[in-house]
């Protein structure tokens, strides 16, 4: 086990670290401020316009920005930064020329006999292509681990591309024993290229179905499906067709729209199903070959790291309190024995006993996906007082409910509305989580939930943004309202690996869901880590292990010690 003191030292190890390490992996100095592309769907013309800062366009988008979202164009460009990638320098005619995950090799830099808890451990990844010869730029998705299968432990690595070939891996040794490196070729920098070029102009794989229906004659039900999706002007999603080929459902509020195929002979306003429609997989031969060189080891020095306790040091700051608005550092934890400690702040480890008597009282809106949902679940079986209600609806998509009488705790989870991949459920379920949050009151027995990412990856980075932007605004009007409001904000899972929904995919989204809300006053619920880096096998859907661990943080937020 890790010791108080020991433990102290760790977590002030890294604060020296964590302003530095959290775009990591980022980007070099062909970083662009462009204006985002979506605002030509609501300032015609005006991203086209010079951005020095004497321009009319400029001081139109930074109005737009300011007014809209309440945030500062400049702090958009940072975004723009924040997700930009690096990629190949040259063009790429064969697979040979891509990273080879059989050639790519790691090396432990400067080994020690030993090491004591709290050090760190760097390692140096040089990427190799198919015929053995050196990359000369950056762009791979690296992802590294350090474990110990013994005990259970395992901590995630900091990688940061030195854009020539290289890559730097950073470990925390945070647990007294051992352990070895685990490096893996997410994707390739070519790869990569081949999710970016699909994002940018086939956001239409993935697609959904509309269910319209009317009486008939006779006592009967006349029925039609078309296909659905995301009304957007570029990306693919256009070949929906133009003019008069949809029925167009715009919410007044978000002002998003979603857009069907016209039915034959039944008007727009018969829609009252929706559901997952299908994928299309329009990758070619080439682009094929370089998705399945993905989620490869990588070989490497094998040596065991040997970590000794560490005496400590008195003068260290002694854990944090949980509170909103938290830095997350990398890393954001480990574990050891399958359970986790936190470097974000002082967590509770918490029994069925005690999530009772932490929920008393509440009222719990969670608001997401189907990975938002499993928390949903947890609770159900884990409080014997927590009783679900049957709303006699499609369960996949909700709403569900639960609700414990004796204690006063009533619980709600809901999806976030369209796009959602789906079983078919009816159209007026589906809600939007901004509006939801503008519909609650808030205040010191409310808490809120919520996350977005897995039904978004096929979809450019600019509607993402814009449907997060919407939320940050919501919950900044219910924390000005009702400002003892508890929000917790749960980041984006690993487990995708292909074209429909690759962790590539899931750490962009990721990077705007923590640059949105970084400054909002709310808890931001770090799972990426968790996920990445514990030996179970990565599912979108965690197993139980993982789900107590982010449970227990979960519940640290709320009831602080």
């Amino acid at each position: 086990m890790v010791s108080k003191t020991c433990l102290r030292r760790i977590k002030r190890t890294f604060k020296l670290r964590n302003n530095t390490v959290e775009w990591s992996n980022m980007g070099n100095d062909n970083k662009k401020n462009i204006p985002p592309s979506f605002l030509s769907q609501h300032l015609t013309g005006l991203h086209n316009s010079s951005t020095s800062d004497d321009s009319a366009g400029s001081q139109s988008l930074r109005s737009f920005f300011q007014s809209e979202f309440g945030i500062s164009l400049q702090s958009y460009y940072m975004l723009q930064e924040a997700v930009y990638w690096p990629g190949p320098h040259r063009p790429i005619t064969h697979l040979s020329m891509s990273t080879s995950p059989e050639n790519t090799k790691f090396t432990i830099q400067n080994l020690k006999e030993s090491y004591q808890t709290g050090e760190e451990l760097f390692v140096m990844v040089h990427a190799k292509d198919f015929n053995n010869n050196s990359k000369d730029y950056g762009g791979d998705f690296f992802q590294a681990k350090l474990f110990w299968s013994k005990s259970k432990a395992s901590v995630f690595g900091d990688v940061v591309d030195l854009l020539n070939g290289s890559y730097s891996v950073r470990f925390l040794l945070p647990w007294v024993g051992e352990a070895q490196v685990a490096v893996r070729l997410i994707h390739s920098s070519e790869a990569v290229q081949v999710l970016k070029h699909h994002r940018d102009t086939d956001s239409d794989r993935v697609y959904y179905n509309g269910y319209y229906e009317a009486p008939g004659p006779n006592k009967t039900r006349l029925n039609e499906v078309v296909e659905c999706n995301v009304k957007w002007d570029k990306n693919g999603l256009e070949s929906l067709g133009t003019k008069n080929c949809c029925c167009e459902y715009s919410d007044p509020r978000t002002r998003e729209t979603w857009r069907c195929k016209k039915p034959k002979s039944l008007p727009c306003s018969a829609l009252v199903y929706h559901s997952m429609g299908s994928y299309r997989n329009r990758l070619t031969k080439e682009e094929k070959a370089l998705m399945e060189e993905t989620n490869k080891g990588i070989k490497g020095d094998e040596n065991i790291i040997k970590i000794l306790h560490s005496p400590g040091n008195k003068t260290i700051d002694v854990p944090e309190k949980c509170r909103p608005g938290l830095h997350t550092p990398v890393p954001a934890g480990f574990f050891l024995d399958d359970v986790w400690t936190s470097f974000v702040c002082n967590i509770s480890h918490f029994t069925p006993q005690t999530t009772t008597k932490c929920l008393k009282d509440k009222h719990i809106y969670m608001m997401g996906d189907s990975t938002m949902r499993q928390w949903f679940e947890f609770f159900v079986k884990t409080i014997p007082t927590l009783k679900q209600m049957n709303l006699h609806v499609q369960y996949n998509a909700g709403p569900l409910m639960a609700v414990d009488v004796e204690n006063n705790i009533d619980l709600h989870w809901r999806a976030h509305g369209f796009p959602l991949r789906t079983f078919k459920t009816a159209v007026a379920s589906l809600h939007y989580i901004s509006n939801e949050i503008d519909d609650l009151a808030g205040g010191p027995h409310t808490i809120i939930m919520l996350n977005l990412g897995p039904h978004f990856t096929t979809y450019p980075l600019d509607f993402f943004t814009l449907r997060v932007l919407r939320i940050r605004k919501a919950l900044l009007a219910l924390l000005q309202r009702a400002p003892d409001t508890t929000v917790i904000i749960k980041t984006v899972n690993t487990g995708y690996k292909d074209v429909f929904g690759s962790d590539w995919y899931s750490l962009q989204l990721d990077r705007v869901l923590r640059w949105a809300f970084q400054d909002v006053g709310v808890y931001i619920l770090d799972v990426w880590q968790m996920t990445a880096c514990h030996y179970s096998k990565e599912n979108i859907h965690p197993g139980p292990i993982i789900i107590k661990n982010e449970i227990d943080v979960l519940l640290s937020f709320i009831c602080p010690k």
